[in-house]
């Protein structure tokens, strides 16, 4: 249970620390925009696959996540990192993303457009 614990505290540590990354004007642009991506769906209250889905609503928290973690750790220079972290392990409140939630919404209509468009378009076929 520790070890859960312990690897839920340092996603939360990481994705805060990547959105400490994407808003610094030191980390590289490639790294900032996929710091930034990666942190605000982290961060968004709302998640791509509802937690309630049976089998697929922790999908994103158990892969996407993690795998996005990693790609975006792996752009930003290891100095940069290891202050971003020090500044992330120091944050009392953990930041929540706003834009991580409009993309995610954005997502969620953008699919239901879509499928409203098939359907309709069926209908009339």
């Amino acid at each position: 249970m520790n070890k859960a614990r312990e690897a839920s505290h340092r996603l939360r540590r990481d994705a805060h620390m990547l959105w400490i990354a994407a808003r610094d004007s030191r980390t590289p642009f490639v790294a900032k925009a996929v710091a930034g991506f990666v942190a605000a769906y982290a961060l968004s209250p709302i998640d791509l696959i509802p937690d309630f889905v049976p089998l697929f609503g922790l999908l994103d928290e158990l892969v996407i996540v993690p795998l996005g973690l990693a790609i975006a750790i792996r752009l930003v220079p290891a100095d940069l990192l290891a202050e971003f972290r020090h500044k992330a392990d120091l944050a009392v409140e953990r930041p929540v993303s706003l834009a991580g939630a409009v993309l995610v919404i954005g997502l969620w209509v953008t699919i239901a457009v879509f499928l409203a468009l098939q359907l309709w378009a069926l209908r009339y076929w």
